[in-house]
């Protein structure tokens, strides 16, 4: 009796301990990433069309952020990125200047958007769709869009980085711009772009 019990305090002990080594190593395998904007590896851009004939490109000179990705568990990526919308630029100052004022972004009183996600979902190894709340000029409203893992490895620094690509499109009356740029402007097309360090 003695011996069996001892058998089976030993067997319970080897179990815990196999449990908590595969939960180890499953930490161990999620990775953090910061967002390279030092290295200007990341990229938040937009495009409206101007009067229906042609684009009119931009974007945001600062933002920070930082995502979870996981290979051996992708659906369990995280991503949260800030933007700093008194740095818009599109390239004329005049107009930037208008952009920052009250009939857009109204910088003075908004001076950050925001994205965290909820969930992101692969359904391969390169694609995902992401769903999250983006706030912009003080409205919170869920967003779903596709991104696309560009790639991951070593870089030569002896640091692991991995990159993704995603655009979305927001009508600016739903963010509280209610500005007449015409019939064909009534949306932006945003592009975000990311290469992150490992941390």
């Amino acid at each position: 009796m003695k011996k069996t019990l001892i058998t089976t305090a030993l067997a319970t002990s080897l179990l815990v301990s196999s449990v908590l080594a595969t939960l180890s190593i499953s930490t161990a395998q999620a990775a953090d990433y910061k967002v390279d904007v030092e290295g200007a590896h990341a990229f938040v851009q937009f495009k409206i069309k101007h009067l229906g004939y042609s684009w009119l490109l931009g974007r945001f000179n600062t933002f920070d952020g930082n995502f979870s990705y996981d290979d051996k568990s992708p659906n369990s990526a995280k991503i949260s990125i800030e933007i700093d919308t008194k740095s818009i630029d599109s390239n004329h100052a005049e107009r930037d200047k208008h952009l920052k004022g009250k009939d857009f972004l109204n910088v003075s009183s908004f001076p950050k958007a925001t994205f965290t996600s909820n969930s992101i979902k692969f359904s391969d190894d390169e694609n995902a769709m992401v769903t999250g709340e983006f706030t912009l000029k003080g409205v919170t409203k869920t967003i779903s869009f596709p991104v696309v893992k560009i790639g991951e490895g070593q870089d030569p620094w002896g640091g692991h980085r991995a990159g993704f690509s995603g655009t979305t499109s927001l009508k600016l009356a739903d963010y509280g711009i209610s500005y007449n740029l015409g019939p064909a402007s009534t949306h932006v097309e945003m592009a975000l772009h990311i290469e992150g360090v490992r941390i």
